[in-house]
């Protein structure tokens, strides 16, 4: 199968210290990469060159078949509505000032989607994340830390993207509640075939949603392949440590 999002050989220095050391993955149409790591690992350098917010200084991404970080603006921006990010804080991410509905409508008008189409496509986004169609008359301040993550997610798949980069997107939320979007993930996932690049310092998050793995230390590849055989048998320390120090989650 053709690999939907893939890095060759990133290399990113930040003056005398490397943050990523010559790292490599393949993520597929309807698989979630799960990037894990204690923090300074690189995992979020590694998702801002994916998304394009960070120049690698050698190797090369690919969306698709095309070459993401030799990209002028235009082709860039055309790109964007194919990688859409999912932040770990979405209330720093939408609008205080504006209603869901609005927040919704920005981003539709960002990707050039047909005004006509708005209100049916913001009810149809809002029932993908499973919430009712009356929140789009909420603000942001009126929403749970779950209920605006769920928006977030809803902004992010509202132009059918082929990869969300989801850094640390469920960090912040209770354990029962990151069942809840973790679950909703998933089943955005089954229904639409997005990939998932999804960044955390949480194994059980990546046990409980991932398929693949790879995990980093100081920027440096340790472990990588199928999730159920690394967490079964882990070969490097780090990985094993990581493992110990893990969190279960509370099922939704």
């Amino acid at each position: 199968m053709t690999a939907v999002l893939q890095a060759e050989n990133i290399v990113k220095s930040f003056g005398s210290f490397t943050a990523l050391h010559g790292v490599s993955f393949s993520l597929e149409r309807g698989r979630t990469l799960g990037i894990v790591g204690e923090s300074g690992s690189g995992k979020s350098t590694l998702g801002r060159i994916v998304m394009r917010l960070l120049d690698a200084d050698s190797g090369r991404v690919f969306l698709g078949g095309d070459d993401l970080l030799a990209m002028d603006r235009a082709q860039l921006r055309a790109a964007r509505r194919r990688i859409q990010l999912v932040p770990q804080d979405p209330r720093n991410a939408l609008n205080p000032t504006m209603t869901v509905g609005q927040n919704l409508a920005f981003q539709l008008r960002a990707q050039e989607v047909p005004r006509k189409t708005w209100n049916a496509t913001i009810e149809r986004l809002l029932d993908q994340v499973s919430l009712p169609a009356d929140y789009v008359h909420a603000f942001p301040h009126e929403l749970s830390g779950g209920q605006a993550q769920r928006i977030a997610i809803a902004r992010a798949i509202a132009n059918g993207p082929d990869v969300l980069v989801c850094d640390e997107a469920v960090s912040a939320l209770d354990k029962s509640v990151q069942a809840q979007v973790l679950n909703t993930f998933a089943r955005l996932q089954a229904e639409t075939g997005v990939a998932m690049f999804f960044i955390t310092h949480d194994l059980a998050v990546v046990e409980h949603i991932s398929d693949d793995i790879l995990v980093l230390n100081r920027g440096r590849t340790v472990e990588a392949g199928a999730t159920s055989a690394v967490l079964a048998d882990p070969q490097d320390a780090y990985t094993r440590e990581l493992l110990a120090a893990r969190h279960s989650i509370t099922p939704a």
